[in-house]
């Protein structure tokens, strides 16, 4: 597998950021490579993606050089093998019950010793049989981007212990659904801010994963600076594709309307 350009920019001291993808459509990587993210975050969670669908999007990341993170819509090892074997550099899975599930999405990412994924020679990802099977496996285990989310009380109080987990690449704190599930819903309540910056103390305080807090997040704003005080490495931008276009026409419509009704009164 190539290298997973998240994981250097990372290893570089660099905060790696990623787009949402948003739309159905393949085309959408290729303009958020053209503008310069590092990788393209495609959400099997909250969208309507089929596997083809999604297929196409990780191959067009690869070949535009940025990093596909699929969020698949559960834990199910079956679904993940099928993402990665399409060729994705990246698996986050929501709602990890605990150390507990923290393991189980370890042993259905990497190929063992590390953990149990399943091979198949002739995948996307294995090069479609033109790599050697063992060179295969050592770079899938050492490239692929694993993160799990935290985002009920039990993820919250076993943080530690799924920071120690060998094979877990980053620890996602989800601001909708913690600040849910600790009942501190204003985004300006001073205790739910206090919060994250402790959980992500927390994890690095353990030294092994990282942490991926969003930007700017409604729930809970934080800025690039922010994050990098805090020691977060990775996080992805909002806001989505589909919302950027929806408000530049919004903004777009209401100008010709108000200049319309000018020249209308004139």
């Amino acid at each position: 597998m190539k290298p997973n350009r998240i994981k250097r920019v990372m290893r570089e001291g660099n905060l790696a950021i990623v787009s949402h993808v948003g739309f159905a459509d393949p085309a959408v990587i290729e303009i958020i490579a053209l503008a310069g993210f590092d990788g393209a975050f495609i959400d099997m969670e909250h969208s309507m993606f089929d596997l083809e669908t999604v297929g196409e999007m990780i191959r067009i990341a690869d070949l535009c050089d940025i990093t596909p993170v699929v969020r698949v819509p559960d834990e199910n090892p079956k679904t993940i093998l099928r993402v990665l074997d399409m060729g994705a550099q990246g698996i986050q899975v929501p709602h990890i019950a605990g150390a507990e599930g923290a393991k189980k999405a370890v042993e259905a990412v990497r190929y063992p010793p590390v953990g149990d994924r399943g091979g198949a020679g002739s995948s996307r990802a294995a090069g479609y049989g033109s790599t050697p099977w063992l060179d295969h496996m050592r770079t899938s285990n050492e490239e692929i981007l694993l993160i799990v989310m935290t985002e009920d009380k039990r993820g919250l109080d076993e943080i530690a212990e799924i920071a120690a987990v060998d094979g877990v690449d980053i620890i996602a704190l989800g601001p909708t659904d913690i600040s849910t599930a600790l009942g501190l819903t204003d985004p300006a309540d001073p205790r739910l801010r206090e919060t994250f910056v402790d959980l992500a103390a927390k994890v690095n305080a353990v030294g092994k994963a990282r942490v991926y807090i969003p930007v700017n997040h409604a729930a809970c704003r934080f800025t690039p600076q922010d994050l990098i005080n805090m020691g977060v490495t990775y996080c992805s931008v909002a806001p989505a594709p589909p919302t950027i276009v929806l408000n530049a026409l919004k903004a777009s419509a209401k100008n010709i309307r108000e200049e319309a009704a000018k020249a209308s009164s004139a």
